[in-house]
């Protein structure tokens, strides 16, 4: 069992940055990515960044050039760099984990962090 925490969600004006962590806990030694994903009010929720085991990232188009995911050396840590924060921006964001065993996949969600952006 994994468990994730997540920290660094607030509230920010328009065009301010926040920096969201993820820590998991026990073993990184089978995770094959890490995400974050976020979730408006009414919207589903949506793909926001993945760094993959081979440190290839992804990005939603409406946040490339102005977010950033990286992990820590570990790779047991995510972090979200979030720069020129929108209005539309304003989520719960959530942390991901994929873990790959030699017969299965499983995944991991953390609680979520709010993200307020307004002024």
């Amino acid at each position: 069992q994994v468990q994730l925490v997540e920290s660094g969600g607030g509230l920010v004006q328009p065009g301010g940055s926040l920096r969201l962590s993820c820590a998991a806990s026990g073993s990184s030694a089978h995770i094959v990515a890490m995400a974050w994903h976020r979730q408006a009010p009414g919207n589903e929720r949506e793909l926001v960044a993945r760094i993959k085991v081979d440190s290839s990232t992804d990005y939603a188009d409406s946040v490339k050039g102005r977010f950033s995911i990286s992990r820590n050396s570990a790779r047991n840590k995510v972090f979200l760099q979030m720069n020129s924060l929108k209005p539309e921006d304003t989520a719960v964001y959530y942390c991901h984990i994929q873990l790959k065993y030699s017969t299965s996949h499983v995944s991991y969600w953390g609680q979520g962090t709010q993200v307020t952006v307004s002024s």
